[in-house]
């Protein structure tokens, strides 16, 4: 049994979370630069803690949340899903995907529906760690660089405001290898419907000039120019209204987007996710996430499927720059 209290423990150092009780402005950095900040279980759950505890903190008025290194984050931790993804038969517990420690307590069967519409349930609450910033009473700020895919993307949408540098690269990897991810609703209203089609159906990233064309970012400035332009909204906001009016316009905002169907998009994405092991390849060659991908290795798989695409639609800047 997997325990989640060492995942956490293990992902604290993958985290920082520092106050500046001066202005009140809380910064939330993914700090895993040699993994591209990808999240573990361990990290969403702490993450979700994290933007919890800022929601209550009133020396906290505006959180920033970004990535130490070269890119905001590429995504969850792809082998450590290996086994959930996998289409063997042997039965896999994921409880420490829920928070759950109780050996007591049995997890359904693989070839159940339950065994992975659950988990894909539970991603669409906020303690699963994926749309936590949907229920943030406060300020939230992303600052975007390098690649901005997967779970990062998540963030970056559910955010108030978007600060960019002009070489990210936006979107989800999950389009090539699953066919979805939980916010596909928050994504069509965020982009729009046409572009947002695009990107699903090619799967390829989008730069962040088109994403500020199609509205989603706030800001696109050079790389040197971002820490300097992130500090400016952050200041600005942190100097605006009182936290209690920022409190009722984010209760605003909050009832504006349900009367959209922004939860209900993440219930209907999970339901959708959870039909996963009824896709079946249209030949043999068809790449998808599960074990055995990573048996054959991770990186390679997604090397020769990235170089099958234009090279300006490619995920890896390596790969855009190969012919």
């Amino acid at each position: 049994m997997i325990n989640i209290d060492d995942l956490k423990e293990i992902a604290k150092k993958y985290i920082r979370y520092e106050k500046d009780v001066e202005n009140r402005i809380a910064y939330l950095t993914f700090d895993r630069p040699d993994a591209l900040n990808a999240t573990s279980v361990g990290m969403r759950q702490i993450y979700a803690d994290l933007v919890h505890k800022a929601n209550i903190d009133d020396e906290v008025k505006v959180l920033v949340i970004r990535g130490a290194g070269d890119h905001f984050g590429g995504g969850g931790d792809l082998p450590e899903q290996a086994e959930m993804l996998s289409e063997g038969r042997e039965d896999v517990s994921l409880l420490h995907e829920f928070g759950i420690n109780d050996p007591d307590v049995k997890y359904p069967p693989k070839d159940s529906f339950r065994f992975l519409h659950g988990l894909t349930d539970h991603y669409a609450k906020a303690r699963a760690g994926n749309r936590p910033l949907q229920e943030f009473k406060k300020i939230s700020i992303v600052e975007a660089k390098g690649y901005c895919y997967g779970w990062h993307f998540y963030q970056a949408a559910d955010a108030d405001l978007l600060v960019s540098s002009d070489e990210a690269l936006f979107g989800h990897p999950s389009f090539r290898y699953a066919g979805w991810g939980p916010r596909l609703w928050t994504w069509v209203e965020t982009i729009g419907l046409r572009k947002f089609q695009e990107m699903l159906f090619t799967g390829r990233p989008f730069t962040a000039r088109e994403m500020a064309d199609c509205n989603f970012i706030n800001s696109v400035v050079p790389r040197e120019q971002l820490d300097a332009e992130t500090k400016k909204y952050a200041m600005a906001c942190a100097r605006s209204r009182p936290t209690d009016v920022i409190a009722v316009q984010k209760t605003f905002l909050e009832l504006y987007k349900q009367y959209r169907g922004e939860y209900m998009g993440s219930v209907l994405t999970g339901f959708v996710e959870g039909m996963l092991p009824m896709m079946k390849n249209d030949k043999a060659s068809d790449v998808q996430l599960g074990a055995e991908v990573f048996e054959k290795g991770l990186n390679n798989v997604v090397k020769d499927l990235d170089m099958e695409y234009p090279p300006e639609w490619r995920l890896s800047r390596s790969n855009r720059r190969k012919p």
